[in-house]
């Protein structure tokens, strides 16, 4: 993930640190309750894979600047339903981490402003799960409407919160509105490509169900509550 740097800079900054400390906040109250839940070793080697894969997603991965940030194929509704939400949060924030501070040191100051963009939609779709996805289903039996709207949710909430930035540190000029557009019309190209490959996903976990019962992957994807 990738806000343009001097996006939102001065004091206007300081709104950034204080999201992004709310969010990695929430998210060490959502791995508090998954250690209690699931135990350490489950925590830890899901989120150690969450870790990697999400650093794959952003230097692996093709991704491409477009207005003001970039474009990239993160799936966090992926890691959510394989993984849990708490190891989601948590591969997203220290995936990010590690790319700025070993490949992007250029991208640091806006890690408050990133790690928000990407978490915060986390949860926001989390939420819609619970309401969409019956309590006696397991996440590999969702449908493509299902796995569409959460896709929806998450980068269409990545889309709000950049647009929000953008606003914020530039203002409601032309050009940043311009900008704004181009970025949003590039990004929900995702929306598109993410069912497919939550479904693809989940199939093969479906198919493959050594899986099934280990700490490897979040308990719902196989098993309802």
């Amino acid at each position: 993930m990738h806000i343009e740097p001097g996006l939102v800079d001065g004091s206007k900054i300081f709104l950034s640190y204080a999201t992004g400390a709310a969010a990695l906040a929430y998210t060490g109250k959502l791995a508090f309750d998954t250690l209690l839940k699931d135990g350490p070793v489950g925590l830890l080697l899901r989120s150690v894979f969450t870790v990697m894969l999400v650093f794959c997603f952003f230097e692996v991965f093709p991704h491409h600047p477009v207005g003001v940030s970039e474009v990239h194929l993160i799936l966090g509704t992926t890691l959510m339903l394989l993984f849990g939400l708490a190891p989601a949060a948590i591969g997203l924030a220290g995936g990010l981490l590690i790319q700025s501070l070993f490949f992007a040191p250029p991208d640091l100051p806006q890690y408050g402003m990133n790690v928000t963009t990407l978490l915060v939609p986390l949860f926001a779709t989390a939420a819609l799960a619970r309401r969409i996805i019956p309590a006696n289903m397991a996440y590999v039996d969702i449908s493509y409407q299902q796995a569409f709207k959460l896709s929806v949710a998450y980068q269409g909430g990545i889309v709000v919160w950049v647009g929000f930035w953008a606003l914020y540190g530039r203002g409601t000029g032309l050009e940043n509105l311009g900008q704004i557009a181009s970025f949003g019309a590039a990004y929900m190209t995702v929306v598109l490509v993410e069912p497919l490959v939550d479904l693809g996903v989940l199939a093969a976990a479906k198919a493959w169900r050594r899986l099934q019962g280990t700490a490897l992957v979040e308990r719902r994807l196989y098993s309802a509550t």
